[in-house]
Formats: structure tokens, C-alpha cells, sequence
């Protein structure tokens, strides 16, 4: 009887559970989960901009991943509402797509009706505030140049919740020059610290740094007032300033050096792909080219077409264009030497007013099939940028390309020149053609194939210049000048006399322009060469050879 009742119980229990069951199911279907997210997110829709900078804060103190997304759509003008239902998406108005992006759920919504959104609108004072918000949520990024960048946006700012955040990240930072950024950051607060010691060791920390917002507070201590004396600064902390400042300017002058040099190096690596390619036509034939600049022009076009014919390949467009534009350029070159320069061997002057006439025919074929304006080419993408070794030390990447490029092709010609069986002939006919002739050497063809590989080299100069200049029709005018200087100054027809030649006038170049600017360096280093010339007269690596020596 007592197991009964116990039975009995149970099972009006059970029956009671399922009859109340689905009343809360039911119940727990209409409880919606309260997102903060949303929430805060909806306050962006109020018209007063006061609304929206606290909307702006409230998402920035939200630990949530979307809010980057939201400000970097609200600064770039993407962020809107659909006006019926307030939900918020992303959509690029320039874009033809009729799509959008939800904000809270990431998903691809359907086609659309532009007219029923509205734009989420923003002021510059809220641009302000975006800026610094984005910085500060990516300084946690997993990626270490988002984290740079973003640092370098926050190293003016000392609010003490900066202050707060940086020496929390310095804890956990890994990469030693974003630690030391952040150091920094820290010594530029406790720089404006009351007490003493830790003012002078933010300043012995700022001395390390070559940061322009740590050179400028610095500066700031030393600086005289309108009345001709130092502001009313503590001596032992005035003195460590200036021991600071005079710290970081002489790194710099070192750094502006190591600059200045490179500089030099490029500029004497264009000047060599220039005139590497004319001295050896100019040493083996004693032609004066004068159509050496449009022959880099060809080149340079050539690299402007790949890039028109491959419009979605500009990122491999240099690796299509040099070896096409070393043959375009030869086989012109080839051309011009069998059509009209072996006729007028022995006869420089001749060389020159038919090569000058040439350079006119090849100037005016671009402006008559391609346009008389300059064209761009545009830089791959491995090529756009800097390499940024330091806040005052960068190096250009275009630049450091045609250097390294240069360099690969001076070592190339020298192997041709030493290794093969042209090299051999060219090296005979050029210190004596009479006797290379004797021995059954044809000289006609090693003229030709030697202004094929001048021409060449001079088209792939073209592709190097293109990297740095716009292109047109009068590039090479520009540079033949300078190829004659080079071809002198190193001693004609010695491909070494070239590199030492093109480097050091490229560096001393780059050394005096500071000085005296951009055309009277240029102007003091042609005087330079004259004077030179009048001492050695064959330059500073003459070629040697019977024919040579005449």
C-alpha cells in the first residue's frame, strides 16, 4: 500500500512537469537576449552629433570585435540604417554592387533599395575621436605593423588611460621595437612628471630615441624664451636635455649620411644601366649615339604596353618587360647600326648628325602612335612602399630594386664579356679591329651584335626609369647628357671605368645638391669632368690596344 501511494505521487508529479513544461517553453520563446552591442550601436541613428560621440565612447569601452568594424566604416563613410527596421549594414555607394553586409551578424543580404537607408553622418571633431578609438583597438592586433602603426597614431596622447594601456602592453609585448615605441610613449607622460629622478630617467630614455614627438619635447627644455633666457627649468634636468638633443642630432647627421650615400648609389646605378650600354657601342666601334636616350624610351614603352595588354598582371608586368624590352630595344639598335651607321665607320661627326636625326624619327613614333602626352607606369605592389629601418632612415623600394637590378646587370655583362665567345670577339675588335679582322673575326657582325647588346642594355635602363619617372617621349633626352659625362669620366669602353664612374659621380652628385641645388650641382660636376679630361684625357680607366691607344 505505502509503495501505492508512493507510485501514485510520482506520477502526479510527472504529470503535473509535463502539463507546465510548455508554458515556460513558450514563455522562453519571447525572452529576447539584451545585446549591449545593439543596444549602444542603435544611438548612432540620433541626428545630434553629442549622441553620437557618446554612442562612439560606450562601443569603444565595449569588449567587442565589431566596434572596430563600425568606426573604420564610420570613418570611411560606409555605415548606414535601414530606416524601417533601424537595422544597420555596410554598403560602399561608389561600389555597383547592390548588396550589403549586416552589422551585427557579418551575413550578405539581399538586393536592396538604396532609397530606403540612411547614412550614419560624422563631423571632424567625431573623425577625431574615430581615429584615436581605431588606433587604440588595434594596438592589440595580432598583426605586428597594424600594432605599429597604431602606437605611432597614440604616442601624443599621455591621458592617464593611455598611460594605463601602454604599460600593460609593454608587459606583453614580444617585437623589441614596438616595446621600445612604447617606452617611449610612457617617457614622454613621465616627462611631465613633478618629480625629479623619474623626470631625468624619462629623459635618458628619450636621448635612445630618434621618435620626432621625443626630439620635439626635449627641444621644448631647451629652448630660449622671447627674453633671451631659459624658462625656469631645473638645471640638472636642463642639462640632461641638452645632453639629450645634442644625443639625437648627431644620430641623425649619421643616419642622414647612410641616407644621402644610398641616394647617391641609386642615382649612380641609373647612371650606370644608362651608359653601360653606350660605352661599349661608343669603345668597340667609336660611334657617338645620339639616339642612346630614345633607344631607354623604347624600353620604357615597352613596359607601359605590357602593363596595357596585361591589365590584372601589374604585379608580374616587370618580369614580362625587361627581357621583352632588351629585344625590342637590340633588334632596333641592330636595325639602325645595318641601316645606317656601318656606312659611316671612321666618321664620327657624320655618326653623330645621322644618330641625332634618327633620335627625331624615334621621339615623334610615340607621339604619333601613343599619345604626345606622358604616360604612367605603375609600380608593382612588391615594389610601392618603403623600407622604414628607422623614424629618420627609409629607403625606397623602387630604388633599392634598380640598384640591386643594376648591379645584376653590370655582373652580367661582365660574364658575356668574359665568359663567351661575342666577349672574346668584342674585347679583340675593340683594341684591334685590323688584327681581329686578320684572324677571321667578322668584325661587321660583331659591330652589329655589339650595338644589339647596347641597345639592349639601354632597354631594360628604360624599364628601370619607368619605376621613378613618368615616360614620354623626350625621356631619353633627359639622360644622354649625363651618359656622355659617365662614358668620359670612367674612360671609354671599359665596363669597370663605368661602375666606379657612374657611383662616385652619382654620390658626389647627391652630396652637393644640399648645397647648391639640383642644377648647379650638375653644372660644378660637369665643370668637374672638363677639368678632369684636360688631366686624363682617356678618363680614369683607359681602354687598352693598339686601336685604343690611337
Amino acid at each position: 500500500m505505502h509503495h501505492t501511494r508512493r507510485l501514485l505521487r510520482m506520477l502526479q508529479i510527472m504529470g503535473l512537469w509535463l502539463a507546465v513544461t510548455p508554458v515556460f517553453l513558450a514563455q522562453a520563446e519571447t525572452i529576447t537576449v539584451i545585446d549591449p552591442f545593439s543596444q549602444v550601436l542603435a544611438g548612432l541613428k540620433a541626428d545630434d552629433f553629442e549622441q553620437k560621440e557618446a554612442a562612439i565612447t560606450q562601443l569603444a569601452a565595449i569588449n567587442d570585435p565589431r566596434s572596430l568594424a563600425v568606426f573604420t566604416a564610420l570613418q570611411d563613410a560606409h555605415l548606414y540604417f535601414v530606416v524601417a527596421t533601424g537595422e544597420f549594414i555596410y554598403w560602399n555607394e561608389q561600389s555597383d554592387a547592390t548588396t550589403a553586409i549586416s552589422v551585427l551578424t557579418g551575413e550578405k543580404l539581399k538586393t536592396f533599395d538604396a532609397n530606403t537607408i540612411d547614412k550614419v553622418g560624422v563631423n571632424n571633431k567625431l573623425r577625431g575621436i574615430l581615429k584615436g578609438h581605431i588606433a587604440q583597438l588595434n594596438v592589440r592586433s595580432p598583426d605586428r605593423s597594424v600594432r605599429l602603426n597604431a602606437i605611432n597614431e597614440l604616442l601624443g596622447d599621455t591621458s592617464a588611460e593611455k598611460i594605463i594601456l601602454f604599460r600593460k602592453l609593454l608587459t606583453e609585448e614580444k617585437d623589441e621595437q614596438i616595446a621600445d615605441l612604447l617606452r617611449v610613449a610612457i617617457a614622454l607622460t613621465d616627462l611631465n612628471s613633478a618629480d625629479k629622478p623619474i623626470k631625468l630617467k624619462a629623459i635618458e630614455d628619450l636621448s635612445l630615441s630618434l621618435q620626432p614627438e621625443a626630439y620635439n619635447q626635449l627641444k621644448k627644455i631647451t629652448t630660449v624664451s622671447s627674453e633671451g633666457v631659459f624658462a625656469e627649468v631645473d638645471i640638472d634636468i636642463r642639462s640632461a636635455a641638452i645632453d639629450a638633443v645634442n644625443n639625437i642630432e648627431s644620430r641623425r647627421e649619421k643616419y642622414r649620411f647612410i641616407e644621402t650615400t644610398f641616394f647617391g648609389l641609386s642615382l649612380g646605378s641609373i647612371l650606370l644601366l644608362i651608359a653601360v650600354g653606350l660605352a661599349i657601342t661608343f669603345g668597340v666601334m667609336g660611334v657617338i649615339n645620339m639616339a642612346h636616350g630614345e633607344l631607354m624610351m623604347i624600353g620604357a614603352y615597352t613596359t607601359y604596353l605590357v602593363q596595357v595588354a596585361f591589365p590584372n598582371a601589374i604585379d608580374y608586368s616587370l618580369l614580362i618587360a625587361i627581357p621583352l624590352a632588351f629585344l625590342v630595344s637590340g633588334l632596333v639598335g641592330i636595325g639602325i647600326e645595318r641601316g645606317v651607321i656601318r656606312f659611316l665607320y671612321g666618321r664620327p661627326l657624320e655618326t653623330l648628325l645621322a644618330t641625332f636625326g634618327i633620335s627625331l624619327i624615334l621621339q615623334q613614333i610615340p607621339r604619333t602612335f601613343i599619345s604626345a602626352q606622358n604616360v604612367t607606369v605603375e609600380n608593382p605592389a612588391w615594389l610601392s612602399g618603403s623600407w622604414v629601418i628607422n623614424p629618420v632612415l627609409s629607403i625606397t623600394y623602387n630604388r633599392l630594386f634598380i640598384f640591386i637590378f643594376a648591379l645584376l646587370v653590370f655582373a652580367g655583362l661582365l660574364l658575356i664579356l668574359k665568359k663567351t665567345r661575342l666577349g672574346l670577339q668584342v674585347r679583340a675588335v675593340s683594341q684591334n679591329r685590323a688584327m681581329a679582322k686578320a684572324m677571321g673575326v667578322r668584325t661587321e657582325w660583331v659591330d652589329a651584335l655589339t650595338f644589339g647588346l647596347g641597345s639592349g642594355i639601354a632597354g631594360i635602363a628604360g624599364v628601370a626609369l619607368s619605376q621613378i619617372t613618368n615616360v614620354g617621349p623626350n625621356l631619353g633626352q633627359g639622360y644622354i647628357v649625363d651618359s656622355f659625362m659617365v662614358v668620359v669620366f670612367g674612360g671609354v669602353g671599359n665596363v669597370w671605368g663605368m661602375f666606379v664612374g657612374s657611383m662616385s659621380l652619382g654620390v658626389v652628385n647627391k652630396y652637393i645638391e644640399p648645397w647648391t641645388g639640383a642644377v648647379l650641382a650638375k653644372i660644378l660636376i660637369l665643370i668637374f669632368i672638363i677639368l678632369f679630361i684636360q688631366k686624363r684625357p682617356r678618363g680614369l680607366f683607359p681602354q687598352k690596344g693598339r686601336t685604343a691607344e690611337n
